[in-house]
């Protein structure tokens, strides 16, 4: 994972397009630059649009009310539920829903990306002694998020051009195993399990554990970051499986 190329240590940094498609393409060169001249308002601007544009068409394709429908067929509720009732569940948990999707849109990416940063903070500082800007940190995490704006773009075009009836917002996009197993016949923990290995959360995980070894300026290796935060990533997925197992 160390093996990447490196940048001279002066001259201008990069533009934000230079620095968003070097990602991609040379994220070793791309994280030491951002090490040197940290940015985090337009990567996480442009990650907070996407999210809005995900929220917005899910919102108007599908549609709030089927998704809450679906949620209470998969729950096994609706056995026990008479049409009328059913009829008021969806209504009631569209009203509420549909509030928390806008916000969920608008504030879930900083926050997720803030507790990222968090915890790269504790790794590099607590774990490791290695002094860290945590204006480079929160950079970093923004620019490793990157790649979900392709599976925000797969997400768009699912809800767009997909079946409305069996879109599962947990997996909007085929980028795991849960978006190709069917709710209602499939248990909850296997689904929650299934929807956990995305592609883009290791990837997530790849480059956030590259850009900080970048800032430690290679005290700290991509290696032994990455495996921390996959620690944590196991403990969070077995949580969300036994959690599961009781709704």
């Amino acid at each position: 994972m160390d093996g990447m190329s490196s940048s001279p240590q002066g001259g201008e940094p990069k533009s934000f397009l230079q620095r968003f498609v070097g990602v991609f393409t040379g994220p070793g060169e791309t994280f030491e630059d951002i090490a040197r001249k940290p940015d985090f308002i337009k990567p996480l601007l442009l990650l907070i649009a996407v999210s809005l544009a995900i929220t917005e068409t899910m919102l108007s394709k599908i549609g709030m009310h089927r998704i809450i429908y679906g949620a209470i067929m998969q729950s096994g509720r609706a056995s026990s539920l008479s049409p009328e009732q059913i009829h008021q569940a969806v209504e009631k948990g569209a009203a509420v829903a549909g509030v928390l999707a806008h916000l969920g849109g608008l504030f879930g990416v900083p926050i997720f990306l803030l507790a990222a940063a968090g915890v790269g903070m504790v790794i590099l500082t607590g774990v490791f002694g290695v002094h860290a800007d945590f204006k480079k940190i929160f950079s970093v995490a923004c620019y490793a998020d990157l790649p979900s704006v392709v599976s925000g773009a797969m997400a768009v075009a699912v809800m767009f051009f997909g079946d409305p009836d069996h879109f599962n917002p947990r997996s909007p996009a085929p980028t795991n195993l849960g978006f190709f197993l069917n709710p209602l016949d499939t248990s909850h923990p296997v689904m929650a399990l299934a929807s956990s290995f995305d592609i883009f959360i290791f990837w997530f995980l790849i480059l956030l554990a590259l850009g900080l070894s970048r800032v430690s300026e290679g005290v700290v290796k991509t290696r032994s970051i990455f495996f921390i935060y996959l620690g944590l990533w196991i403990m969070l997925v077995a949580v969300k499986v036994v959690l599961a197992a009781f709704t």
